[in-house]
């Protein structure tokens, strides 16, 4: 497979930040290394550094499925951001998954050709998963990244290199991230630091999965404006964290970030007929507060039946829509 051009590498690193909640900007060359990006994620501004390459096939016979980088174009060491994060990543433009390698081994190399290696496998299964990890003979870890991960995999690189060369970690990291479930008795042994890492890989797991689940039952569009353009958040009905609501596509719909912001305000809310109207208890505080600008425009989408799935299976459960009306002290 040959290179994909840098403007594309470039795009597919945006689109991971804003796949992932955040969004970028490039501040350097395409086509230079490190690429260089000014990432929003929530209130925080950040620089990221990205050495990438596209990743194509390791060409040794004996191993069919080995993937890898080459590092041809960047100078040893490579350089580090000084106040934000660096990444070192392989694009796999079939699936639009990227791997992750670690820096820690990398950033130091001889001259020549350097690569670094990833099991095809592992990106397979990072697609349908979100994260995805391959040890090797040496106790590297590569880790397979969707683009809704991206983020979190940035925060979290260093520790997921160092730690995912323990061998009790790695088999519990690649079962939490494949949604296999973890007995008491496997964690017990683990130090609090593992233990914690562990935790926030599986509720990593769980979000990317039902974020996936909702949004292709909604065909990745809002089921109130019916607009797509990668803009689209997988909203949950009932809280999550409220009475350990299900965390399945039935407790969620497909909603733009102004929508999903204004449901989880009460602001609007959903009815048992599947219509998405406004809190009028809500609306009429905003008019008080002169606060009110736009509110027309807004209201333009509702009160109609929202865009449900075709499978009536991933059709909102009705007791969560009452559920969550009542946490929100929704009064219809």
């Amino acid at each position: 497979m040959p290179a994909v051009e840098p403007s594309t590498l470039v795009y597919a690193i945006l689109d991971a930040f804003q796949d992932s909640g955040g969004s970028g900007i490039l501040i350097s060359s395409a086509r230079q290394h490190p690429r260089k990006f000014l990432v929003q994620m929530e209130d925080r501004t950040f620089q990221v550094w990205i050495y990438a390459w596209t990743l194509t096939h390791g060409g040794r016979p004996s191993l069919p499925d080995e993937y890898r980088i080459q590092m041809t174009t960047a100078s040893s060491p490579l350089a580090l951001c000084p106040n934000g994060f660096t990444l070192l990543l392989g694009y796999e433009p079939d699936t639009g998954v990227f791997a992750g390698f670690d820096l820690s081994r990398h950033a130091t190399f001889t001259t020549g050709s350097p690569s670094v290696q990833i099991d095809i496998n592992c990106i397979h299964s990072a697609l349908e998963h979100g994260l995805a990890f391959d040890r090797k003979t040496n106790e590297e870890i590569a880790v397979a990244v969707r683009t809704d991960q991206m983020l979190n995999y940035m925060a979290n690189a260093t520790e997921l290199h160092r730690l995912g060369r323990n061998a009790a970690l790695y088999s519990l990291l690649t079962k939490v991230s494949a949604h296999e479930s973890v007995g008491a008795a496997e964690i017990a042994p683990l130090t609090p630091e593992r233990r914690r890492v562990l935790s926030t890989v599986n509720r990593w797991a769980r979000s990317a999965s039902f974020r996936e689940q909702v949004l292709r039952a909604y065909g990745f569009r809002c089921s109130v404006t019916r607009m797509q353009l990668r803009l689209v958040e997988a909203a949950h009905i009932f809280p999550v964290e409220a009475e350990d609501a299900p965390d399945n596509v039935r407790n969620g719909i497909a909603l733009s970030p102004t929508y999903h912001r204004a449901f989880d305000g009460g602001l609007i809310y959903l009815d048992e007929e599947f219509v998405m109207r406004v809190n009028l208890e809500r609306e009429l505080q905003l008019v008080t507060l002169k606060l009110d600008g736009g509110m027309e425009q807004f209201k333009s989408h509702l009160n109609r039946r929202i865009q449900l799935p075709p499978d009536k299976r991933q059709w909102p459960e009705i007791g969560l829509i009452r559920k969550a009306n009542k946490h929100r002290h929704v009064r219809p």
